[in-house]
């Protein structure tokens, strides 16, 4: 499939990028482009992967004449660069808009001109009813991604995307956290212990993405069926893992939090292909005719639920630990803890 193809990342240094890279590297892939705007974290993953396959690019989503020589003789590209730290989008919602946004139309702008053959965007599960500005700007880009879709021909570049929720121990997020303070010795910040989030790891947000890639039709949107848990139950089996029994900090809901998420509306649920593990959400099908809307438009079935981190599969502890313990970071910061 990927036989001397080259694949090109947008932040192909994040948690995703590497994640993605140390795959793509045990396949028989021609050339990987990293696009990224931080020299350092380039520095440091090509000391982490020493293979000639894997090339550097400096550049900036926001600046789509940066992006276009990256994207010369690319075959296929997994779009990951965003801003996604809710707290930071919320104080900075212009900041958001010129990468989540502006970013990805460049992205698919340079990548169209280039011929690429198939690209993958990757949103979350705060675009589905967004009440922040991370997640409104991430509606957006998906909305973007469909609406480029749309117009290509069938011969030209093909546009899917991904919707996952929290992603265990990627980069900034809550479990890197939670034992930097067990091991500071301080007590854990919890902000609203019965609020539900998705839960996956790195390796389970490559395989959507995968998924996608291999089955992916123009506009598509894939969700994997994650499970959920709260995050005093996420907390707590941190505790457990790590032998902390300090009592939790409830310092309650940060700006522009949600007490759960949703992976899918009512609409989209009611539309989408069952997969088995994961959903496949075609885009909408209706012309761009304004009169059929109001002559033709489809009845919206209410009576369908939405698939939220509320009404999927809740974890409890001991399967919260089970799922962390799958994961390389976890076990490193384990074995380090008993040397």
């Amino acid at each position: 499939m990927f036989k001397g193809k080259t694949l090109l990342i947008t932040g192909g240094t994040g948690s995703f990028g590497m994640t993605m890279a140390r795959r793509f590297l045990d396949t028989d892939v021609g050339e990987i482009r990293i696009f990224s705007r931080d020299e350092k974290k380039q520095y440091d993953m090509r000391n982490i992967f020493p293979d000639t396959r894997l090339k550097f690019y400096i550049g900036d989503i926001r600046d789509k004449a940066s992006i276009s020589p990256s994207m010369v003789g690319v075959d296929f590209v997994f779009h990951a660069a965003a801003l996604k730290q809710v707290p930071s989008c919320e104080f900075f919602p212009m900041e958001a808009v010129k990468t989540n946004i502006i970013g990805t139309d460049n992205v698919l702008t340079a990548c169209i001109e280039n011929h690429v053959s198939k690209v993958v965007c990757l949103s979350t599960d705060k675009a589905v009813y967004p009440v922040n500005a991370m997640g409104i700007s991430k509606a957006m880009m998906e909305k973007i991604f469909v609406a480029r879709a749309r117009t290509m021909p069938q011969n030209g570049t093909q546009i899917c995307g991904t919707r996952y929720g929290n992603v265990l121990c990627s980069r900034g997020s809550v479990v890197p956290r939670f034992i930097e303070l067990i091991k500071a010795g301080k007590s854990l910040a919890v902000t609203e212990p019965d609020m539900t989030r998705f839960i996956m790891s790195l390796d389970d947000a490559a395989e959507l993405v995968l998924l996608a890639f291999k089955n992916g039709n123009n506009g598509d949107i894939f969700v994997h069926k994650a499970p959920a848990c709260t995050i005093g139950t996420l907390a707590k089996a941190v505790q457990e893992l790590f032998c902390d029994s300090k009592p939790m900090e409830i310092i309650g809901v940060r700006q522009g939090e949600k007490l759960y998420e949703t992976l899918l509306t009512p609409e989209e649920l009611f539309a989408a292909e069952d997969l088995g593990n994961f959903y496949r959400v075609p885009a909408d099908s209706h012309s761009f005719v304004h009169d059929r809307y109001f002559s033709e438009g489809d009845i919206i079935r209410t009576e369908t639920d939405s698939f939220t981190s509320n009404n999927t599969k809740i974890l409890d502890v001991e399967a919260v630990k089970n799922k962390l313990l799958s994961i390389p970071y976890i076990k490193n910061e384990l074995k380090k803890t008993m040397e």
